[in-house]
């Protein structure tokens, strides 16, 4: 194989081109390289003892060639590499079971050379993260991101009276803080998750996005008309604690996709539905649209793992009676909170209207657990179990 450079100097891209030359030589074969470079054959010498090919050169009256032989050292580089799984995740083995830790920050499907740092990531199980439907419900997110700014009629006009819109201010103060901690549990997970399992990395970090986002619009509407968002109990911050401080995935997953994110989507589609102006109702709309992925993705990666390791049921539903436990001398969902859900719903201060603005707040609740029920069993509890789990969920909704 024959390689002329030309003028091309070898730090100025010749070496480029050598080393694709070499590419397509097999160890022991000769490549000869000529070129017009004053300096061509200094840098060879130089490069080819580091890389550990031989190397001959001849002087010529119209430049230089040299010789240069394929060493082993290029090869014998990658003796020992693996290949990290596989890229696409639905090809059989893409997905290993125990992704070595020397696996570290690659390309899931790379080949990892051997030598590679050990990295710490404590979630570094299939069973414990993965999901075959993250593919899907990242895709979905991504293709649904919508921007505060223009998806919500922020200029439209209303006029409420200054209780109720007190009122609003009080449920969007409470949805703020809940939020927030919907935020940071992700968050905490996420910098833990070992790469091989990006597309759980991805769908983390959009439900992160997506909570920052639900603390923005929450907190922008809360400011609309008054200058300082309301109350927040120590209950609530209690309640919401247990949540932050959880230490298990799937444990938090449990607590806060399944049974909070998931009574959350009946609280803001009630929200919705007495919104008493078109931005509340937008910011609710859009809010629940965000969290029913996250629902989505708990229970498909809860039922994943379940499958997998049936004791991990006993686990959940001993967590829900130990917060249960940690929580039952707090005073629940704070009665600012109730009181605002109630004339929400009722529109006025007539009484006829707050009769039935508390019986919608009553229906709310029997919905919540209802539909927590549902997902339980849909996990695989039993009738009885479900029931009781459901009932033992914090008052205060999250």
């Amino acid at each position: 194989m024959h390689l002329d450079l030309e003028d091309l100097s070898f730090d100025r891209g010749g070496a480029l081109l050598v080393k694709r030359a070499l590419r397509l030589a097999s160890p022991g074969e000769a490549i000869t390289v000529c070129g017009k470079a004053s300096d061509l054959s200094i840098h060879l010498r130089a490069w080819c003892r580091a890389e550990g090919h031989e190397y001959r050169w001849s002087d010529e009256a119209a430049g230089g060639c040299g010789a240069i032989i394929r060493g082993p050292a290029a090869t014998e580089r990658w003796s020992g590499a693996e290949r990290a799984g596989r890229a696409d995740p639905v090809t059989a083995g893409a997905i290993v079971e125990h992704p070595p830790q020397r696996w570290g920050l690659a390309a899931r499907g790379a080949l990892v050379e051997s030598g590679a740092p050990d990295f710490h990531f404590t979630l570094a199980d299939k069973v414990q993260v993965w999901s075959p439907d993250a593919v899907r419900i990242y895709a979905q997110a991504a293709a649904a991101q919508w921007d505060p700014a223009t998806a919500i009629p922020w200029d439209a006009e209303f006029d409420l009276p200054g209780e109720v819109e007190d009122a609003l201010v009080q449920i969007m103060t409470y949805l703020v803080e809940n939020e927030m901690a919907a935020l940071i549990v992700p968050s905490r997970f996420l910098a833990q998750l070992h790469p091989h399992f990006r597309e759980v990395m991805q769908v983390l970090a959009i439900q992160a996005a997506d909570e920052a986002r639900h603390v923005e619009i929450f907190t922008r509407r809360a400011l609309l008309r008054r200058p300082e968002p309301g109350l927040s109990t120590a209950g609530g911050q209690a309640s919401l604690q247990t949540l932050v401080d959880e230490p298990d995935f799937a444990t938090a997953s449990f607590l806060l996709s399944v049974l909070g994110e998931g009574t959350f989507l009946s609280l803001l589609r009630f929200l919705e539905r007495f919104a008493p102006d078109p931005i509340t109702a937008a910011v609710c709309r859009l809010a629940a649209q965000d969290e029913a992925r996250h629902v989505a993705f708990g229970m498909s990666h809860l039922r994943e793992h379940i499958d997998a390791e049936p004791s991990l049921r006993d686990s959940l539903g001993n967590a829900v009676r130990r917060r249960h436990e940690e929580l039952r001398h707090t005073a629940g969902l704070n009665a600012e909170v109730f009181d605002a859900l109630v004339l929400i719903a009722a529109g006025s201060w007539e009484p006829a209207d707050i009769r039935r603005g508390h019986d919608a707040v009553a229906a709310l609740t029997q919905d919540m657990h209802a539909s927590r029920k549902k997902r339980l069993i849909r996990l695989g509890f039993d009738d009885s179990e479900a029931e009781e789990l459901s009932s033992l969920h914090t008052r205060n909704f999250m």
